[in-house]
């Protein structure tokens, strides 16, 4: 019967990252294992799918002979090691890849430090005009007092017998297969500690703390992932460090929203001031003030001023910038002053004598002392 898919298998894409993978083996392994299923052996069966997926797909090297060349590669890549007589278990890997690739063989070398994700919180100002923001990650770090090796100073490792120094071993279940794991001797180090360092008591790592400056461009959105290089958790001794991935969140504004590169606001305007139109002033998020021409008879929540040029910036092209769209929401007054009382009273009697005429063509009247015309009969 032919091979399940291994992504499949686990339930992540071929896209998924080493920290999906993982999470996935985990939430499965549990679920499947045999100590949970006892004479279950269909489940049995789907636990050891589940292993010998983890384990290629947790591999990067293994990983990457299948996603070019499925489990046939895989089986091919295995027989060169059945054959190869000893020495590092995974030189017929790479020849493997090598044959297809054309590339030149590279030793396998130590494993790089693993990536941080933390959440940058920004304001929309700061998201619109760009800022420096300084960040604090703590990380695994290799022990100063013995270099990362794990062992006491003045003392070296030795060679894990099980794996060899390869790191890896193999379990035979039930007879029928074998799956490569990391060593359980020596949790996947090649080398076992028999004098560990005071410091980091043979965990080769200890907890650190870094701050740094970082430029936050203009025009991010939430979501956005910025890479800050080499600020990650440190690899073995020799490796490069990770990657620091900053998620941006940009809180909500209190008076502007955000729509594409866009943004609105709302602007409230005076009775008067909808009926008869003129310039009104307008703060942007900049702080900024710009002028704006209101038309006559304007309608709250429906009329919209647009404000070229005074959106978000383009990420990519902070020259370009989105425009603010002002909705405005005319305020219908409270206190009156006697003279407003008095007109809004005229008015309320023009009502009565000329219905057919518009409530601000009435307004307009009073203000500029224009005699209403009564219907002609």
């Amino acid at each position: 019967m032919a091979k399940r898919c291994y992504y499949e298998i686990l339930g992540v894409d071929r896209t998924a990252t080493e920290t999906e993978i993982n999470k996935a083996y985990r939430r499965l392994a549990k679920k499947y294992h045999p100590d949970q299923n006892p004479g279950d052996d269909e489940v049995v069966s789907k636990y050891h799918e589940v292993v010998e997926a983890y384990e290629v797909l947790r591999d990067s090297e293994r990983r990457q002979i299948y996603d070019r060349y499925g489990h046939e590669g895989l089986a091919r890549a295995a027989q060169g090691r059945s054959g190869d007589g000893g020495g590092d278990p995974w030189s017929a890997v790479q020849d493997f890849i090598d044959a297809f690739t054309g590339g030149r063989r590279r030793p396998r070398g130590p494993r790089r430090g693993e990536d941080i994700e933390e959440v940058l919180e920004l304001s929309l100002l700061e998201a619109a005009t760009g800022v420096k923001k300084s960040v604090t990650v703590r990380y695994l770090g290799n022990c100063r007092t013995c270099g990362g090796t794990g062992a006491k100073p003045g003392s070296r490792p030795t060679t894990c017998r099980r794996c060899k120094g390869s790191k890896r071993e193999h379990i035979l279940f039930g007879g029928v297969f074998s799956v490569e794991q990391e060593c359980r001797a020596c949790g996947g180090m090649g080398v076992v500690i028999a004098e560990p360092c005071p410091t980091c008591r043979g965990r080769r790592l200890v907890e650190m703390e870094e701050t740094r400056t970082v430029d936050i461009p203009p025009g991010v959105r939430t979501h956005l992932r910025l890479t800050v290089p080499g600020m990650g958790h440190e690899g073995e001794p020799g490796a490069p460090r990770g990657n620091l991935e900053l998620i941006v969140h940009v809180r909500e504004d209190k008076r502007f929203r955000r729509d594409g590169h866009n943004l609105i606001c709302e602007q409230p305007i005076s009775f008067a001031r909808a009926a008869l139109g003129g310039r009104i002033e307008i703060t942007t998020l900049t702080g900024e003030k710009v002028t704006a021409e209101v038309p006559r008879g304007a309608q709250t929540h429906t009329t919209v001023l647009r404000i070229p040029g005074h959106g978000m910036p383009d990420l990519k092209d902070p020259q370009c910038r989105g425009d603010l769209l002002v909705v405005l929401v005319v305020e219908t007054p409270t206190n009156l002053t006697p003279e407003q009382e008095q007109l809004f009273q005229q008015l309320a009697e023009l009502e009565g004598i000329a219905p057919k005429k518009g409530l601000f063509g009435k307004l307009k009247n009073l203000i500029t002392g224009d005699t209403p015309q009564t219907d002609q009969k």
